[in-house]
């Protein structure tokens, strides 16, 4: 058993992402790669912690949620922060400059999860739906650093990140459209 706190393992995990953006921005994407597969771990064990020890929390998923969203932008702007100063070379994809890919995928990121909560609060039930879960962008961060093509993986997260997110909002629209499906929340 892991004697550590699920969220100590949190926390752990969004040191791990302050050094992929770090990496990042010192122009080293396959640490920074590294790093995130690695920061990954602790956000695969924090969820299986609280299972298994039974201390899963409101308060616990909230610091799961926050800082997840911030090891998001704290890496997509390392990549924009090494871009921008030199250290990272990112080739211009359909004459799109890389730290722009990364920023259209930093947005994509952001609101994957927030149509989600958006819908949910709004009475949808549990809004999974999409191709570019967080896992799914993180990896492929994660293997273009890792394989240099850190360039085609932000192209890949921006246009996965934002299909979801039409996807979402369809989705959203269709069961807010029908009362009979909404599961409004009680006060």
């Amino acid at each position: 058993m892991i004697p550590l706190s699920p969220n100590t393992l949190t926390l752990l995990g969004f040191a791990v992402s302050i050094a992929a953006g770090a990496a990042f921005a010192l122009g080293k994407p396959f640490a920074g790669g590294l790093l995130i597969l690695f920061s990954g771990i602790f956000d695969i064990l924090d969820g299986g912690v609280a299972r298994a020890k039974g201390r899963i929390t409101p308060f616990g998923g909230v610091l799961d949620s926050v800082c997840d969203r911030y090891s998001d932008g704290l890496m997509f702007l390392g990549i924009i922060a090494g871009a921008v100063n030199g250290r990272l070379v990112l080739s211009p994809i359909v004459q799109i400059e890389g730290w722009l890919w990364a920023g259209f995928a930093l947005i994509g990121s952001f609101l994957v999860s927030y149509t989600r909560a958006r819908a949910e609060s709004a009475g949808c039930r549990k809004l999974s739906v999409g191709i570019a879960e967080r896992t799914e962008r993180m990896v492929l961060l994660a293997l273009g650093g890792i394989s240099g093509f850190l360039g085609w993986a932000l192209v890949l997260v921006a246009v996965f990140s934002h299909i979801t997110i039409i996807q979402r909002v369809l989705r959203a629209k269709s069961i807010l459209s029908k009362p009979s499906e909404v599961d409004f929340q009680k006060p």
